[in-house]
Parts: C-alpha cells; structure tokens; sequence
C-alpha cells in the first residue's frame, strides 16, 4: 500500500466560519456558494449538471469516488460544480465500466476538492444559516487574504448565470425524421433532457439562452422547451419574453426547473431565493390532480411564490413538494403549457416522473 502526506485545507464561509480537511493534491483557491446534495450515488452526473454553476458541493454521502467515473455518465461536456467539499475521497475504485478514477477526472479539469471534512456538522450548519458564498483554498493563502476575495464575490440572489453554461450556436439532437420537432431553449439544459425527448420521437433543436422566439419559430417546431439551469431567473428578460411570446401564439411549451421558473415569470408571479434549496435525488412530491406520490430528483435554489401563483385565476398548482409544502408543477389553464420545479429526466435518480415527457408528446398531438 502507498502512503501519501497530503496538503491540509480549509473552507472558509461568508460568515467566518472554517472547516478544516485536506487536499486531494490540487492546489489553489475556488469561490462559489456552498450547497448540500444528499444523493447516495450519481456523483459524476451531479457534478456535470450545468444547473451547479456557481455553487461549491458538499457531498452527504462519505464516499466519493469509490466507482470511479463513466466517459457516458455525463449531463455536459466538463466539470461545472466550482469545487467539492467531502467525507472520503477514493483514490481507488472498483466497477468493470469505470473509465477512470475520480482523482484524474478532476485533475484534467483541474477541479479543487477538500476532503476530510466534518460534513454532517457542515451540512447541519448551512441547514440552520442559509446557503452562502464560501471559498475552498489548499493552496495556503491566509484566512485575511481569503476573507476580502470572499467578500467580492457576488451573491446568487440577481446573478445571471445562463449565458455561461449556455450553447454558443444552436446544434440538433436526435433523429431528423422523427415525428415531433422541438425547439429547446438551452438555459442550461442536461443531456438526459435530450435523450428522453429523442427516446419520445422527437428531433430537438437547442437554441442559445439568448435566442429570440423568431429564432425558435424559425425551426417550425410542434412544441417549444425551456430548460434547467444555474442562477437568479429574474434577470434572465430575453427568456422571459420568448415564454410570453410562446404563449401569446398558443403553442405547446413544457419547462422544467429554471425553466418553469421563467414560465411563473412571465404570467407575472414573483420568484424567490430559498433558505437552502433542495439538491437530492429522493425529493418527495405529491401531483395533485391524480393524488400520488413520486419521488424526485432535484436542485434548486429558487422557487415560484407560492401566494401569487394560487391567486392567479390563469394558472393552477399540479405538484408540491412534501417536505415544504413549494411549489413543485404547475399548469396554465386556458394554455398548452405546463411546468415542473423538479428533475423527471434524474440523471441521477428515480424515474417516477418520466411520465411528464409522455404528457408534453401528449399536449402536442392535442
């Protein structure tokens, strides 16, 4: 067995406080908000998910990196969590399909990770304070010096941050001659989003966050999609108005995540920061139109207002979440269009919810 001396590390919170760990032996300093993900597996996914932008993970499983990674087991074409806070780190991994270790995939991208932190009092911490900036740092700089960087960092509440994750050219996925054309507008948006409208017949188009409703039409699509993604929905305007131009013609839209968020925008209801978020993969949410319960796979940090919508005489409440009662679907009456706040294409996580891309093939045959 080979024995390593590795480098301590530290992360810092917004308010002050440290946990203390060490380096997994990449050096330098990474900013971000600091959030929680209690899935037991799907690390590789988690950590591609272009929604994670931004944000710092913790990981409430203890162990990270004992299956190694899959070159298919990916939501994006790179890393897009800014670092990673965990338990145990595997340098070693066992599963015949791995393609690598974890320990190299996040040295070609060059990903810092602490590990060895308490991360059950981690998480209980940022439980009871709010999800906030912090700064993971393996590289030695003061806590002083960390501090004032840290304070310039800007808060996840306002900050757009679509255009960073975002397609730069609109590309095509599936297969051409399929039944249903569908114009996808990339906020974001998780490959497994894509796969599961392909598997449905469908050849999809994914347009910029930038994109224009003319841009979308253009393709002569059955139906229009608005996808996940990273960041505050409220200055995200040009989404906004591709959603109220999609309306106001009358086509089939479904949106998920960041995507139905930009929906309850533009039918006027507010959005929100949440305390902490919900990033998991065993959410658990009831549809109220049949009574059942599935269980989700989520990550957000914003939420529709919950008052507005349910005072609104154009909109209804389709989904809530269990846990607290937000807003988790939603559906326009006298429109095509639908939305969920959660993730039916997992990646990871359970498919209870899959139904949901059923629903929005069946919206578009009317």
């Amino acid at each position: 067995m080979k024995y390593t001396t590795r480098q301590s590390a530290i992360l810092l919170l917004s308010d002050g406080t440290i946990f203390h760990g060490k380096s997994i032996g990449i050096s330098g300093t990474t900013f971000g908000e600091v959030c929680f993900n209690t899935g037991m597996t799907g690390y590789q996914e988690i950590f591609t998910d272009p929604s994670y932008f931004g944000q710092l993970m913790v990981a409430t499983n203890a162990h990270i990196g004992n299956y190694g990674v899959n070159d298919s087991e990916v939501e994006s074409q790179s890393i897009k969590i800014s670092g990673l806070v965990c338990k145990n780190f595997s340098f070693n991994y066992s599963r015949v399909d791995a393609s690598g270790s974890l320990e190299d995939y996040f040295t070609k991208q060059n990903l810092i990770c602490i590990s060895d932190v308490d991360t059950r009092a981690l998480v209980s911490y940022i439980r009871d304070n709010g999800a906030m900036n912090a700064v993971i740092c393996t590289d030695g700089t003061s806590v002083e010096e960390l501090k004032k960087s840290l304070a310039n960092v800007p808060d996840m509440k306002g900050l757009e941050l679509a255009s960073k994750v975002s397609t730069k050219e609109p590309y095509f996925y599936g297969d051409e001659n399929a039944t249903y054309k569908i114009s996808a507008l990339d906020l974001g948006i998780k490959t497994n989003i894509l796969r599961n409208l392909a598997k449905r017949d469908c050849y999809i188009k994914v347009f910029p966050y930038d994109s224009t409703y003319q841009d979308l039409a253009a393709f002569n699509p059955d139906g229009f999609f608005l996808s996940n993604g990273p960041g505050d929905p409220e200055p995200l305007s040009g989404a906004i108005k591709v959603a109220t131009e999609i309306l106001e013609n009358n086509k089939p839209l479904f949106g998920i995540c960041l995507g139905h968020q930009v929906i309850g925008l533009a039918n006027g209801i507010s959005t929100y920061k949440m305390f902490n978020g919900h990033r998991g993969i065993n959410h658990p949410v009831k549809n109220i139109i049949t009574g059942k319960g599935e269980v989700t796979s989520q990550n957000h940090g914003f939420a529709v207002n919950k008052e507005e919508l349910e005072a609104n005489a154009e909109l209804e409440i389709t989904h809530l979440h269990l846990n607290d009662g937000t807003v988790a679907g939603m559906r326009m009456k006298n429109k095509n269009c639908f939305s969920v706040q959660y993730h039916p294409e997992a990646s990871p996580g359970p498919h209870d919810s899959s139904y949901l891309f059923d629903q929005f093939i069946a919206n578009i045959k009317g």
